[in-house]
């Protein structure tokens, strides 16, 4: 169906799908605005994506089933998801994917579903000679680069992530945070195995570079880091932790995720869905306003070490949402000129350079020029 529009962003009409419509625009990029809602399609571009006038596009509503998405997605060549929560909504639009022969990305941040689509899909897509990128999004790629940075430096094996950002999650992201604390486990990577993070450790202060004030964080679910990582020779173990500079927001997060499971947990898995659905609505039951670069920053804090040798890589950003939607379009741009570096199962920088990323987010203003200090032995 999609014969002449390579690119599906499926989920459009959410608050990063339109973001990523508008750097596709920017880009020169045609592509497909699809979902489950034509109407919310149609309002979505003509009133939150700036200059969609100018844009080669189509809106197309579809069934999230995988026949139909097989059959929206036959003829192009890129689908850019972003419909979460990925664990649940994911597989169709994987499956459908591999099936109509095309490059899949994702703005996930579930680390049991980064872990599926490396088990269960990853194969398939290689031998297909396809790329299955999950996780390409600010809280995940930007502190990737940050981490490939210092891992130029050789004999560095571990990783000590933090990634922070200024304001609060989408109404999408709120539902995947909860639904995700309720069914999956966190784990970090230690010596090239999976270690489950204590789920009863709470909020844990971090250092924060720039500030004097330390900030809150949590395990955010491990975060995709640890998954990308594990099949890496350079690395045997890597940790990430995370959260927003609201330090009240953050308090409230561990009582709000407490009460949710506690609520749950005797229901079947379609009541916790609604019951987790409930609650999310009343944490966050509206779009968020258009992202401010004054309010909206962002921050990747990397320390790589080794035996006999340090590194420290600090990116500062702004608004982390139009990172994850220019970070989107420019991989689909890049795929329809040339072949990623890897395919089958593969994070942002492992498929298109760290250095390559960069460079967009550079060039875009936002993110300012990394701050790398060494110490070799």
């Amino acid at each position: 169906m999609s014969d002449n529009k390579p690119v599906v962003v499926y989920g459009a009409s959410g608050y990063t799908g339109r973001l990523v419509c508008e750097y596709l625009r920017e880009l020169g990029v045609p592509f497909v605005a699809a979902g489950r809602s034509k109407d919310k399609l149609v309002d979505s571009m003509t009133s939150h994506v700036p200059g969609i006038e100018t844009a080669d596009y189509e809106v197309a509503e579809v069934e999230h089933t995988v026949e139909a998405l097989t059959e929206l997605l036959t003829g192009a060549r890129v689908v850019l998801n972003t419909v979460g929560p990925f664990s649940k909504y994911g597989p169709e639009v994987v499956e459908a994917a591999l099936a109509a022969g095309v490059h899949y990305t994702d703005t996930t941040g579930e680390q049991d579903w980064l872990i599926t689509c490396e088990e269960t899909y990853g194969a398939g897509y290689a031998e297909k000679g396809l790329l299955l990128a999950p996780g390409i999004a600010q809280m995940y790629t930007t502190g990737e680069i940050a981490a490939e940075i210092c891992l130029e430096q050789p004999g560095l094996d571990t990783l000590d992530i933090a990634v922070f950002w200024g304001g609060s999650p989408t109404i999408a992201s709120t539902r995947t945070i909860l639904v995700n604390a309720a069914t999956s486990k966190a784990h970090y990577l230690e010596q090239n195995a999976y270690v489950e993070f204590d789920p009863t450790a709470g909020l844990v202060p971090l250092v924060v570079p720039g500030q004097h004030e330390l900030a809150l964080s949590l395990p955010w679910g491990g975060t995709s880091h640890p998954v990308w990582y594990r099949r890496d020779p350079k690395v045997a173990t890597c940790k990430a932790q995370g959260g927003v500079f609201n330090a009240a927001l953050m308090n409230g997060v561990p009582q709000i995720v407490a009460g949710a499971l506690e609520a749950t947990k005797d229901m079947d898995a379609e009541q916790r869905d609604e019951a987790l659905t409930a609650t999310a609505a009343q944490v966050m039951n509206q779009m968020p306003p258009r992202e401010n670069p004054r309010l909206n920053k962002s921050l990747d804090s990397v320390h790589a070490s080794g035996p006999l040798g340090r590194a420290h890589c600090v990116i500062h950003g702004n608004q982390n949402y139009k990172q994850t939607g220019l970070l989107q379009a420019y991989v689909a741009y890049s795929l329809l000129q040339q072949p990623p570096r890897r395919v089958g199962f593969a994070s942002g920088c492992q498929a298109f350079g760290h250095r390559e990323l960069l460079g967009q987010l550079r060039a875009f203003g936002l993110v300012a020029e990394p701050v790398v200090t060494r110490q070799r032995g």
